[in-house]
């Protein structure tokens, strides 16, 4: 009887159960019913057209309220769409634009979310005027550009404007106080100008309001304090110039952000009254006078308070302790507060005292206070004595300051007497030193007097820098470019967006834009207050020598303004080495493939890029070094020619005519590799190691190999050369790039061309080709592993292999001894011979190379000119 009750209980449950499923099921399939205006279906399948959205997201033969991504219904009207992560197709994607015109017929629209959907455009007036029942719009991150339309403010239901992250450009109109509803407005990170109106006021209900990263300026309104439900206000990164007391009205004000503009004056003491307030940030202002000192114990709440880099004086006001201690960060360094530290500052804080005046011997035993440059006599890393002494008297004020700290034992006559002996000892030292420098100097100078003087009769002066530099500048290369103006450059490049950028570069970062006539083109917007001074110039000097073809054809300047310099190149259409090796290609909508440059085309790459080299170490006078060589620098236009970018590194090769005898003298090594940070000095053996890896990625098909220096790509490399041998072809075959397809003459050339990178490897810099040499092997890679006399294809006997070392290698020693000219020219010796004299042995055609070295090798090393001349000092 009881297991029957219990079935029954079990039945009438599953029954219950299957009542609520099935009512479940109901009501989501009532409320998700399907549109029922044709002119709504009709909107959003011209919406799904014209922003080019992909099928996998909105499919066709599908009801849109069910089944599309970021579609959502109300009572079969569509009451919201959000495009926040969809793609658009191939064709969408390559031609993005503010297309929404179909929205005009959604008239029950009540959220539309376009985050991070690039719209390129400009904000029609129609969305104002059509969309009434609006409450959320979302354009952030979608390259929105030009004004905001005045009839926005005709929105009257809008409770949330986020218009952040876009190039939105001229005033704030006034009509937005009429959004009466409002509650979130976000115009961050555009281009606004023009001051704050004051007409804000009215928008009573907002609870965020954020007008950062914008050019405005003017005083903050007052009327900020009547917005008594504002708990996030952030005006930073303006140009605004007073902060009204009227703030500390804001009872609900949580976070307040005032930093990096241009305020003046005293800081309200009227603050201490934010009860609620967490983040306090001011920094970066012209602020004066002395900081409230009973703001920060009026503000129990206080998380983050940032009051650096502005003119603050006085004492240091006293720190309250906070009951969360470990996660106070306070912020009070430069500026100009003096006087001795409280004893009982909280050493749980994280305090950052650094660059002021303070001073005392009773400093917080806390390891999270910073102190640097101050006035503290015990610490290190603080101002100069004289510093702090004149900046205490100039305000009056005592200094307690010593040299000596009164724990210091005073130094004894015997200390003393010991101390004028170890002086006297390394004078002595220096003394000696300095003879034995001025003896190697002019040792060297007389050593090296002839060189000299044929040298100097060759290499042109190096101007200095500075305006006379600009001026030769101005009458060269910037006479033959053309000249834009920065609104040119903003237009051309949607106010350098996000969506034009195409890499951050050493100088600058690059955006991609087109001119008013249409014509693609790459700006380099270079900071000059985080880049060299004399970067943009040093480009300008480079183009000022010609126009050479291997060189990415620059083609105007905007040098208008003081901190922001900007280059104008042609766009290459297939980007760079690094991109092209292996590019994405879609056919279709949703399929993607690789598609790998076949060998023709590489060697093609190879050769221009050692064109362009060739140009700079030998027709420029005196040699220039590239310095950033690498996959990412060669540039190919559209039949994949090349032409080499990253120039801001380019500079004249260092002359160090001493180098030899030094080494002879020191028995120094000269093996060390220079690198563009300038560690060591600039020659262009270092542009042929790094082209030596290029030759190597192309052969291999191993990406980042030639932009890498670390360790495990060293490492790689040097496993990778051993299967690069001068006589077994068949080991190279294990390196070379799987997805080449490649016959037997081709195997030779992809041999040809690892020979030839193996040789720019090599670790001593003095052993490694010129680029002349490599460019005239890379024009006719058979030449190097193949005797062109006999069609059987076998490696080259001594007598032929020699004569090809003749022609390619002839002129190694004036290379390698610092006399590289733009022509290398055999230098003729005693013996009548174009070649270094050797012991016993003729030298064939001049060829140049070492005689120590085995006939039977195919690809010579050049001659190290120390090797010549110790030879020369033992006969």
């Amino acid at each position: 009887m009881e297991a029957l009750n219990l079935i029954k209980v079990l039945f009438y449950l599953c029954f219950f159960l299957l009542l609520l499923v099935n009512s479940v099921v109901t009501q989501v399939d009532v409320d998700v019913v399907p549109l029922s205006s044709s002119v709504e279906r009709t909107a959003l399948f011209d919406l799904r057209s014209s922003l080019g959205i992909r099928a996998r997201y909105w499919p066709r033969k599908t009801e849109p309220c069910r089944n599309w991504t970021g579609i959502e219904c109300r009572n079969g009207s569509v009451a919201g769409i959000n495009l926040f992560g969809l793609r658009r197709t191939r064709v969408g994607r390559l031609n993005p634009r503010f297309a929404i015109d179909a929205l005009v017929n959604c008239s029950r629209l009540v959220s539309f979310n376009s985050s991070g959907f690039l719209l390129p455009g400009s904000i029609p007036d129609w969305l104002g005027q059509n969309l009434s029942a609006l409450q959320v719009l979302d354009l952030s991150s979608s390259s929105v550009l030009g004004p905001i339309p005045q009839s926005i403010g005709s929105l009257n239901q809008l409770k949330s404007l986020v218009l952040s992250d876009n190039n939105l450009t001229g005033i704030i109109p006034d009509s937005l106080n009429r959004l009466s509803l409002l509650s979130v407005l976000d115009l961050s990170h555009n281009m606004l100008t023009g001051s704050i109106s004051s007409s804000f006021s009215a928008l009573t209900n907002l609870t965020l309001l954020d007008l950062s990263s914008n050019f405005l300026s003017g005083p903050i309104p007052p009327e900020f304090g009547l917005l008594s439900s504002l708990s996030y206000l952030n005006v930073s990164n303006n140009s605004l110039s007073s902060v009204p007391a009227q703030l500390a009205n804001l009872s609900q004000l949580v976070d307040l952000d005032l930093g990096f503009n241009s305020l003046f004056g005293s800081l309200p003491s009227e603050f201490g009254s934010l009860k609620r307030l967490k983040r306090l940030l001011i920094n970066n202002n012209d602020l004066s006078g002395n900081f409230p000192g009973n703001l920060i114990i009026n503000l129990p709440a206080i998380v983050v308070l940032d009051v650096s880099s502005n003119n603050f004086t006085g004492n240091l006001p006293d720190l309250p302790t906070f009951s969360n201690a470990s996660a106070v960060t306070l912020n009070f360094s430069n500026n100009e507060f003096y006087g001795s530290l409280s004893s009982s500052i909280p050493t749980d804080y994280l305090i950052d005292l650094s660059n002021n005046y303070l001073q005392g011997l009773n400093v917080p035993a806390g390891n999270r206070t910073l102190l640097s440059k101050n006035c503290f006599l015990r610490l290190p890393d603080q101002r100069s004595l004289d510093d702090c002494r004149t900046f205490y008297a100039l305000n009056g004020l005592p200094f307690d300051g010593n040299p000596l700290s009164p724990t210091q034992p005073p130094v004894s006559k015997k200390n003393s007497s010991r101390l004028k002996y170890v002086l006297a000892g390394v004078f002595g030292g220096l003394g000696v030193i300095i003879i034995i420098v001025i003896i190697m100097f002019f040792l060297l100078k007389k050593c090296n007097k002839r060189s000299v003087s044929q040298r100097s009769a060759n290499v042109e002066p190096v101007q200095e820098e500075g305006n006379t530099k600009e001026e030769n500048l101005s009458v060269d290369i910037l006479s033959l470019t053309n000249s834009y103006r920065y609104e040119q450059m903003l237009q051309a490049t949607s106010g350098f967006s996000d969506t034009n950028l195409v890499k951050h570069g050493h100088s600058g970062d690059l955006f991609s834009g087109k001119l008013e006539d249409g014509f693609a083109v790459v700006i380099k917007r270079i900071d000059m207050r985080s880049s060299r001074k004399d970067c943009y110039m040093t480009e300008l000097e480079l183009y000022s020598k010609g126009m050479h073809t291997r060189l990415v054809p620059l083609l105007g300047h905007c040098l208008e303004h003081e901190t922001e310099k900007l280059l104008v190149y042609k766009y290459m259409p297939n980007g760079d080495l690094s991109n092209s090796l292996f590019r994405t290609t879609s056919f279709e909508d949703d399929d993607d493939g690789l598609q790998s440059l076949d060998w023709i085309t590489r060697l093609k790459i190879a050769t221009g890029a050692a064109e362009g080299l060739a140009y700079l170490h030998h027709e420029c006078n005196p040699p220039l070094v590239h310095r950033d060589i690498q996959a990412s620098s060669i540039l190919l236009d559209d039949k994949y020619d090349v032409r080499l970018g990253s120039l801001s590194e380019v500079c004249a090769q260092a002359i160090d005519n001493n180098q030899n005898v030094i080494t002879r003298l020191l028995r120094i090594s000269s093996n060390s590799e220079p690198t563009p940070s300038g560690s060591t000095p600039p020659i262009c053996a270092y542009d042929v190691y790094c082209f030596g890896k290029v030759l190597l990625e192309l052969v291999t098909g191993k990406l980042g190999i030639s932009g890498s220096e670390d360790s495990s790509t060293k490492e790689w490399i040097d496993q990778t050369l051993t299967f690069i041998n001068n006589y077994d072809k068949e080991l190279v075959s294990k390196i070379v790039d799987q997805s080449l397809v490649i016959d037997e003459d081709l195997l030779d050339e992809v041999w040809a061309v690892a020979i030839v990178a193996k040789s720019c490897l090599n670790p001593r810099p003095a052993k490694r080709p010129q680029m002349a040499h490599i460019l005239k092997a890379l024009e006719t890679p058979f030449r190097v592993v193949r005797e062109e006399d006999f069609s059987s294809g076998r490696l080259r006997n001594n007598s032929s292999r020699r004569s090809w070392s003749a022609a390619l290698f002839g002129s190694w020693r004036q290379s390698f001894s610092g006399s590289t000219n733009s022509q290398s020219q055999s230098q003729t010796y005693k013996d009548g011979n174009s070649g270094p004299k050797q012991s016993g042995r003729a030298n064939s055609q001049g060829s140049g190379a070492n005689d120590k070295r085995s006939s039977s090798e195919i690809f010579p090393e050049p001659i190290d000119i120390n090797d010549v001349e110790r030879q020369d000092e033992s006969r």
